[in-house]
């Protein structure tokens, strides 16, 4: 009789991911995001309309089944620029968020890995962006750096990585007491060993869940600057920019086609980002494994 082999318990990976597709709203957030991004990227596929191809016949124009959320004011197919805007919008978020997440690592590995000096001092320079005004120095960058994606993605990226250097830090503050850790102190190992061998593996948990919750963020950010005219300059389209463009009186009362789609976009978006962050914050909590 053959025996039995004890079956293999799934590994730490496995379980977050099982615990994060129980999580209703995460799921619902993916079922939501996903369509969009698809949604997004494929657009000038099969929507005959760019987005500043202007039609002189149809400004203003109503919801139609030639232009699904309608024009604008000077005849440009809201639909393309709402697509359009959300290219720019995700790219803006994204590629700031890949930035102030490798600068919050980077600061917050560094100081709890380089030493009590480096510690002190890094610390302290945290210490002191966190403790700016964010909406002043957020206008204050902004007006400096100018308007475009380039000056918007270095914004928001400089704005964004303290809080995440704090918590990388506080991770790798007990890390660095490790056997493993010591030993490799003992046997040489340079910084940048300590960081990409032992502290980058050890904060992916802490990266993932910053990165998810700071796109959404990012997003918001944008479109907030663009709203004030300081993010993404016109004939360019996101949805920050064509909120502004659409907050007269007589747009919100006549045309609301031209406020409430990329309003709603905007919304809907932020929203399933958020739930898919708290989704993967909960999954990846190791106080979830005792229950």
């Amino acid at each position: 009789m053959l025996a039995r082999t004890p079956s293999r318990s799934p590994g730490p990976t496995a379980r977050s991911l099982h615990r994060f597709l129980l999580n209703r709203a995460a799921v619902l957030g993916m079922c939501m995001i996903v369509p969009m991004i698809l949604l997004i990227l494929s657009y000038p596929l099969w929507w005959s309309f760019k987005p500043n191809d202007i039609d002189l016949l149809a400004m203003n124009a109503g919801p139609t089944t030639k232009h699904w959320f309608g024009t604008d004011g000077v005849g440009r197919d809201i639909f393309a620029r709402v697509m359009d805007g959300g290219r720019i919008s995700l790219l803006v978020a994204i590629t700031s968020t890949i930035i102030s997440a490798i600068i919050g690592f980077l600061v917050g590995a560094v100081s709890a890995l380089a030493g009590r000096w480096a510690d002190a001092v890094t610390m302290r320079f945290v210490d002191l962006v966190m403790t700016l005004p964010p909406v002043i120095f957020l206008l204050v960058l902004a007006s400096i750096a100018g308007t475009g994606i380039r000056p918007t993605v270095l914004v928001i990226s400089l704005l964004s990585w303290p809080l995440l250097a704090r918590m990388v830090r506080s991770r790798l503050l007990e890390l660095r007491e490790r056997d493993f850790v010591l030993a490799a102190r003992g046997m040489g190992a340079g910084l940048p060993h300590l960081l990409f061998r032992h502290g980058l593996p050890n904060s992916i948990d802490i990266l993932v869940v910053f990165a998810t919750l700071q796109i959404a963020n990012a997003i918001l950010l944008e479109a907030g600057l663009s709203f004030l005219g300081l993010g993404i300059a016109p004939p360019a389209a996101s949805w920050g920019n064509m909120l502004n463009a659409a907050r007269s009186t007589a747009v919100l009362e006549q045309y609301p086609w031209q406020w409430l789609f990329p309003g709603g976009a905007l919304v809907l978006a932020v929203l399933a980002i958020n739930f898919i962050g708290d989704g993967l914050r909960d999954a990846f909590d190791p106080r979830a494994e005792l229950n």
